[in-house]
């Protein structure tokens, strides 16, 4: 029966390409809502370039494959989050840049950009951060609760003998307020700069001055001062045959500067974006609050991250996925041994246990067998072929030997965790797969 729904839907795939609304007729409306009668047990995590679009140009059958997690009338009845490496916008700015792509609303609570965990980091947000990429950074930072910030462009008006690249920008006259300015206490690096060679000149310079670029220092501080980098892509699909630089290979430049200039390593408070573990807790508590607001019944078990590169989404997925297992281990393990002690004590030395104690020991049993029923179970991986992947350049020689990485030197290198769980062509079978795996048909 599905199999005869599939077929009507590719009928229609040349007017996923356009603008043209594409909806379903009654009677597959009727189909798919009946397939809606139990709580899905399960969410999805998708990328959005190189899944969803490239460049600014839609996939063919991204829209039916999101169609098919609402129920036909615009409601989505599977949770689903988009969670892309991108940090140049603001999430909500992305969710309306969604709903028109997809033709569906889509909220900026379905959205995580890279930059998005960041609203966690509470003891940077009064401090004095120097911010770069592209885009509305001062917004961005601002709407992530960083107070007191400044961009490259002010620091370069600040101190114009800083950036001597380009002659034609070249002013050499100093600013009076120079030796006022008040010290750079952190640097936050949304994604990939317009002009790379301002921006690495002049974080080089706050690293060298501990944040006080207007002199030069007595010595070189280390450890420098704090660094919360986002988005560590080394590569993205845009429109062109052939991926883009991402902001993992300005990244890998500004490491390759100081390295050469300090002899030292460049230190990160944190890295995050996919395939950062943080990114992924961060999506999977979206997932859960969208689906207690969808009146789900069963808490969020399964997860399928859909994406297009093994390096961060593939990996990032496996390795959520390994923590996973290992946390349900661990709770598991707790819980066992809080029950077998509970009993023990019972038996043996009731006598010296007060009442107080009991009931602590039960609450924390409780309190234990509650996360392990509400947490995710697992985070499997899809890989598409409408990306960075590239089926016939697997990224092994012949004897099936690791030959290049593309990950962050700070992310350990381990080939099975680049290993989808399954690889489809587009997304559409991607969803499918899930749906298959659910038995969700």
């Amino acid at each position: 029966m599905w199999r005869s729904i599939a077929s009507i839907l590719e009928t229609k795939t040349h007017l996923l390409e356009g603008k043209s609304t594409f909806r379903l007729c009654g009677e597959c409306h009727r189909h798919i809502s009946h397939q809606f009668h139990k709580s899905p047990r399960f969410g999805f995590l998708f990328d959005i370039d190189g899944v969803i679009v490239r460049g600014k140009r839609i996939l063919p059958t991204a829209r039916r494959a999101i169609y098919k997690l609402t129920d036909g009338k615009e409601n989505f009845r599977v949770p689903t989050v988009f969670v892309t490496n991108a940090g140049n916008n603001l999430r909500q700015h992305k969710a309306k840049q969604l709903s028109e792509w997809l033709d569906i609303h889509i909220s900026p609570e379905q959205v995580v950009m890279s930059h998005s965990p960041l609203r966690m980091f509470k003891q940077f947000h009064d401090k004095r951060v120097l911010v770069s990429g592209q885009g509305p950074v001062e917004e961005i930072a601002k709407n992530l609760g960083f107070k007191d910030i400044v961009t490259m462009k002010q620091l370069r008006h600040m101190m114009p003998s800083l950036d001597m690249v380009d002659h034609k920008r070249r002013k050499t006259a100093p600013c009076a307020f120079e030796k006022y300015f008040p010290r750079i206490e952190a640097i936050v690096l949304f994604g990939e700069p317009v002009r790379w060679e301002t921006n690495l000149q002049l974080i080089i310079d706050v690293l060298l001055t501990n944040g006080l670029p207007a002199g030069a220092p007595s010595i070189i501080p280390y450890p420098h001062i704090p660094i919360l980098a986002c988005n560590m892509d080394l590569l993205w699909m845009a429109e062109a045959h052939m991926p883009r630089f991402g902001h993992g290979c300005f990244l890998q430049c500004l490491e390759a500067l100081y390295k050469k200039i300090t002899a030292r390593d460049i230190h990160y408070t944190a890295l995050i974006g996919k395939p950062s573990e943080m990114t992924y807790h961060h999506a999977t508590q979206l997932l859960s609050d969208q689906a207690r607001s969808m009146g789900l019944t069963a808490p969020v078990k399964h997860i399928y991250c859909v994406g297009d590169n093994p390096e961060t989404d593939i990996y990032g997925a496996n390795l959520y996925n390994r923590y996973l297992k290992n946390k349900r281990e661990a709770l598991k393990t707790k819980v066992m041994l809080k029950q077998n002690l509970k009993h023990v004590s019972k038996r043996a030395v009731q006598s010296y246990e007060s009442d107080e104690e009991i009931i602590d020991e039960e609450k924390e049993i409780a309190e234990n067998e509650y996360a392990l029923e509400q947490s995710a179970e697992s985070c499997d991986s899809i890989l598409v072929c409408t990306g960075v992947y590239n089926k016939n350049q697997d990224y092994t020689d012949e004897n099936n030997d690791y030959v290049l990485n593309y990950n962050h030197r700070d992310f350990a290198m381990d080939f099975e965790l680049k290993k989808p769980t399954h690889v489809v062509h587009n997304v559409a079978e991607a969803v499918e797969k899930a749906f298959e795996v659910e038995e969700y048909l």
